[in-house]
């Protein structure tokens, strides 16, 4: 038998054939499904291993109507929220009479410190916000940005020993050199270039939401919580909204818009403003790894040890409370989370080190991480990679090794090996095991970075060439060369889009992207304040995939992003001779840490 567009057929006897339908006879599948039955070879697959072209893209391209931004429902009403100030500010008077004026205005909204204005037409919403007198109570709230690092390792912490080998102590009294450093990645903003936005039409019991969440689910169950509804009283319609790769403001737009609606008894669209996104949407953990590494004589690791302080990257909306909308209506900020998650991701690393090494690896869970944070795409794994594979070539350069042989002196597996080893080709890798040494104003140089996703999912190797402008501490980023192994390959071109925008991004991330804040406010308001990477500043970008048919099919969503950042860093100091190990490497810091005075960040 054989088995085709969902027909069964003899094969010696092609007119003899039966549909799964005819098969089924109306009845139910209630049959166990086992392991047993021999799957399809590979060679033989038709659809899966073919480009499919994006369904998505004709659409987009011209325009046409398919976001939630786009989203109308007969009788809708438009609002806007007025926020306060800051998250720790409480509302002591507002002025409803100072918008008595604006035109279309239905109706303003205030429940505890929850404010917001309902009208007919977007820009009357707007104008309401803006002109609506509210008096607020400020209170400090963030330790001063300076401090950030210091504050964060200074918390009580949740202890997490992810990797313990041997005797770290004796293994670094006996080692012939020892390397230290400290790594430091900021909080970073989602940056959607749309902001968010949901509709809802709450009747009575019964609900209707439509929102570009990446939790349906969870999110049901939080806004029927929030309004004290069965859960099955929540219709919840997904559309497609501004890429996020976690959660951005979509979950806590929704609340609103359900809130509103209930209030004034109409659907009603709720639409962030670009500083609102920046303000309220939760955040990407900052984080700090301090590392310690021995060598022997022959410039062998003999210890390696790394702590790794972050706040949980889990905080998604379960629950009601960790709604923004629920906060401002009770006055409490948002619990902690239930568990602890993310800062692990990519911790240890995948390197065999030898037999006799000795290794720790602890996660440090702070309580308090200062500013509203939850999932941002490869939760901890970009920033601990970033640490591991900046680490890995300091190693390599107190060895007076070249980096990727010395990498591959601890890549015993042959997948892992096979994805750097063909990075190096793609990129024409010349073995050179001390950064370069001339002093011209244009500093040119190459670095490299290896990582295996979740220590057990996808392998990534990157290899950056990078110029480097001595007096405006300018770093540009020429091309970027990126071997991927995911598995068995569905979809090649999918793949390929899927690295492209990994690295476009983390490469944004890498030199520009960090929010700023004072002790009161989030100061990044807008694409001024907190930069992303323009067209020009996108580098050529080389794939190398590496299918594996008869491997399962791993995820290319997030791999590529971790190792951009060390990559750039490693080119960096193969151009200049300097570490930077905080990230983004702006002009300044790059500045700093080239003049006499500065020392490697």
């Amino acid at each position: 038998l054989s088995v085709r567009d969902g027909a069964i057929t003899v094969v010696h006897d092609p007119e003899r054939s039966v549909t799964y339908t005819e098969l089924m006879g109306g009845k139910r599948f209630h049959l166990p499904v086992t392991d047993q039955a021999p799957l399809k070879p590979p060679e033989s697959y038709q659809i899966v291993g073919t480009s499919t072209p994006r369904e998505d893209l004709p659409r987009k391209v011209a325009g046409q109507p398919g976001f939630i931004h786009d989203v109308r429902v007969l009788g809708m009403l438009h609002a806007r929220l007025v926020r306060p100030p800051s998250p720790a500010a409480k509302l002591v008077a507002m002025d409803e009479g100072s918008v008595k004026d604006v035109p279309g205005l239905v109706k303003v909204v205030q429940r505890g410190d929850f404010i917001g204005v309902v009208a007919e037409r977007e820009e009357q919403a707007i104008q309401a916000a803006k002109q609506l007198k509210v008096q607020w109570q400020e209170t400090a709230l963030y330790p001063r940005m300076e401090n950030l690092y210091t504050e964060l390792r200074s918390q009580p912490t949740e202890d997490r020993v992810l990797v313990e080998q041997g005797n770290l102590e004796q293994a670094f009294a006996g080692a012939a050199q020892e390397v230290h450093a400290i790594y430091y990645q900021p909080y970073h903003a989602h940056a959607s270039i749309g902001p968010s936005c949901a509709v809802a039409d709450v009747k009575g019991d019964q609900v209707t939401v439509w929102a570009s969440t990446q939790g349906p689910y969870p999110l049901r169950g939080a806004l029927a919580e929030l309004l004290d509804l069965p859960v099955d009283n929540v219709h919840l319609i997904h559309v497609e909204g501004a890429g996020c790769y976690g959660q951005n403001g979509a979950d806590d737009v929704a609340g609103d818009a359900v809130i509103l609606s209930q209030a004034v008894g109409q659907p009603v669209r709720v639409q962030w403003s670009r500083a609102e996104e920046f303000l309220w949407e939760p955040k990407s953990p900052a984080m700090v790894v301090e590392m310690r590494g021995g060598l022997d004589t022959q410039g062998n690791v003999v210890a390696w040890e790394y702590h790794v302080w972050s706040p949980s990257h889990a905080r998604r909306p379960r629950s009601a409370n960790q709604l923004l909308a629920a906060q401002l209506l009770s006055g409490q900020p948002a619990p902690q989370p239930r568990f602890s998650f993310g800062a692990e991701r990519n911790a240890p690393t995948n390197y065999a080190f030898p037999p006799q090494a000795a290794q720790r690896v602890t996660v440090h869970y702070v309580p308090d991480s200062f500013l509203r944070v939850s999932s941002f795409r490869s939760l901890g794994g970009s920033k601990n990679t970033f640490a591991n594979e900046s680490f890995i070539d300091e190693l390599a350069a107190a060895a007076e090794a070249d980096p990727v042989e010395y990498r591959l002196r601890y890549l015993v597996e042959p997948r892992e090996r096979a994805v750097l080893i063909a990075a190096a080709e793609k990129a024409g890798w010349e073995s050179r095991p001390l950064p370069r040494t001339n002093k011209t104003e244009l500093a040119e140089g190459r670095g490299v970075a290896f990582a295996r996703y979740e220590n057990d999912q996808a392998i990534v190797a990157c290899i950056a060439e990078v110029q480097v402008e001595r007096n405006t501490g300018v770093v540009r980023v020429k091309r970027l060369v990126v071997a991927h192994d995911c598995g068995l390959i569905i979809n090649p071109d999918g793949v390929k889009n899927q690295i492209e925008g990994n690295v476009i991004q983390s490469l944004s991330r890498a030199l520009k992207e960090e929010v700023q804040f004072d002790e009161q406010h989030i100061t990044s308001v807008d694409w001024g304040t907190y930069p992303i990477l323009t067209f020009s500043e996108v580098p050529e970008i080389e794939i190398v995939l590496i299918n594996r048919p008869d491997q399962p099919a791993l995820g290319a969503g997030e791999p590529a992003t971790v190792t951009t950042a060390p990559a750039v860093a490693n080119a960096i100091f193969d151009a200049t001779g300097v570490r930077l190990r905080q990230t983004p490497f702006t002009p300044e810091r790059v500045r700093e840490a080239l003049s006499d005075r500065g020392q490697p960040r």
